[in-house]
């Protein structure tokens, strides 16, 4: 049965709950960069799941997997080993350089486990009373919305009505190595930080900030979590952020989104062993955490990012992609910034307001969305190749030139 558009807006209204304010566009198929509406248009997606699509809309090699497993095993639990958890594992600990991982589903439950873990940690290893161990944050974060995380959230949307905030985070400037310093006491157990920050308008820190976090953590003796649930896997031209900077390894390293391309909700935090060993049987954990058909996907995910080489074209079509961009005469974007395929322009608000534009944009074919007052972000998947940005590029350039 065949659905037009705009009875489909009407029943989501109608029958869903109201947290998103999506672009007025109905998607029925994706394949690569493109994906396809009820209407039969065409656009190139540069949401693309907020960097969960690094691989591209159903990539076959990660579909055939999921399809694969599927047939065999979905799901046992962690009541008893499963045969596709354990490769899985060493997969993703040799790319990572780490030493062990703890799966778990989304974004939110990687970053949960690793509040868990850092204020475990420090009760165990440093020895603080109970109840007074603090992490530190950054101003404009994004680490996901469970009651916790928006505890150490300044985004009053995301936050307002949902009191009362638990305690035991302690929030600096992005960027401002003095401010976090200053921020250290004795019951700091540990520092939670995005090496860019994605939903804030892809803001880059000062250059040697990441390396001077990890030398301030090892001077304090406190840990370093890097969370790269956006940004990791190829999205910025490396294959994590933090290492556009030497020296700058993290003790807990966050990944989910592109882990399984889209297909599945998986995550994992990824570390040292001394930390993640606080867990024991029963201290944390997740039905579907590790389950064998997720498994099965991100295996196959990462190989397509390291087989396909995503991080060097990531590095080369983001490199284009900025100068194309800042090549576009209008008053109206005030600013290109990124790294990789993380990009974003500001808008004067005088014309108009970043949503405005996404409306004007999605009318030409090109997918994007707003963040905060006055930024688009572009996020296209990885794999997109030269022609397909000149065609991308093309029609950012009708909307702001107005040609």
């Amino acid at each position: 049965m065949t659905i037009d558009t705009q009875t489909i807006l009407e029943q989501t209204d109608k029958f869903g709950a109201p947290n998103y304010h999506p672009l007025p566009v109905v998607i029925r198929e994706g394949r690569g960069v493109w994906v396809w509406d009820t209407e039969e248009n065409k656009y190139i997606d540069c949401i693309s799941g907020y960097s969960a699509l690094n691989q591209g809309h159903c990539h076959p090699r990660i579909y055939h997997a999921l399809i694969q497993q599927a047939q065999k095993l979905t799901l046992t639990s962690r009541g008893v080993y499963n045969d596709q958890m354990a490769l899985f594992l060493e997969k993703i600990c040799h790319l990572t350089q780490m030493e062990t991982g703890l799966p778990m589903n989304t974004g939110a439950e990687a970053v949960e486990t690793a509040i868990k873990a850092m204020r475990k940690w420090g009760y165990e290893h440093k020895k603080l009373p109970e109840g007074k161990a603090e992490i530190i944050v950054a101003h404009n974060n994004f680490h996901g919305r469970t009651s916790t995380i928006i505890s150490f959230s300044d985004d009053d949307i995301s936050r307002a009505g949902f009191s009362p905030y638990m305690p035991g985070f302690k929030m600096v400037p992005f960027g401002d190595i003095a401010a976090l310093e200053s921020a250290i006491t004795k019951n700091t157990v540990g520092v939670l930080l995005e090496p860019i920050q994605g939903e804030a308008g892809v803001m880059i820190p000062p250059e040697g900030f990441l390396s001077a976090v990890r030398a301030l953590c090892n001077r304090h003796d406190i840990l370093l979590t890097w969370d790269e649930i956006q940004t990791g896997l190829g999205r910025t031209g490396k294959l994590f952020a933090y290492e556009h900077e030497a020296n700058a390894k993290p003790d807990l390293l966050l990944l989910g989104k592109a882990l399984s391309g889209g297909m599945y909700p998986v995550s994992i935090v990824v570390g040292k062993r001394d930390v993640l060993q606080v867990f024991s049987p029963g201290t944390h954990g997740s039905t579907y955490g590790g389950n064998p058909l997720g498994m099965a996907v991100a295996v196959a995910a990462l190989d397509v990012v390291i087989d396909e080489r995503l991080v060097d074209n990531a590095r080369e079509m983001g490199d284009i992609f900025r100068e194309d961009l800042r090549a576009i005469s209008s008053p109206i974007i005030e600013a290109v910034r990124g790294k990789g395929l993380m990009n974003a322009i500001d808008i004067d608000p005088r014309a108009g307001t970043p949503r405005d534009f996404c409306e004007k944009l999605l009318a030409v074919g090109v997918i994007a969305k707003d963040t905060h007052e006055k930024t688009i972000r572009f996020l296209p998947p990885l794999i997109i190749t030269e022609p397909e940005l000149e065609w991308l590029v093309k029609r950012i350039r009708i909307v702001f030139e107005g040609e």
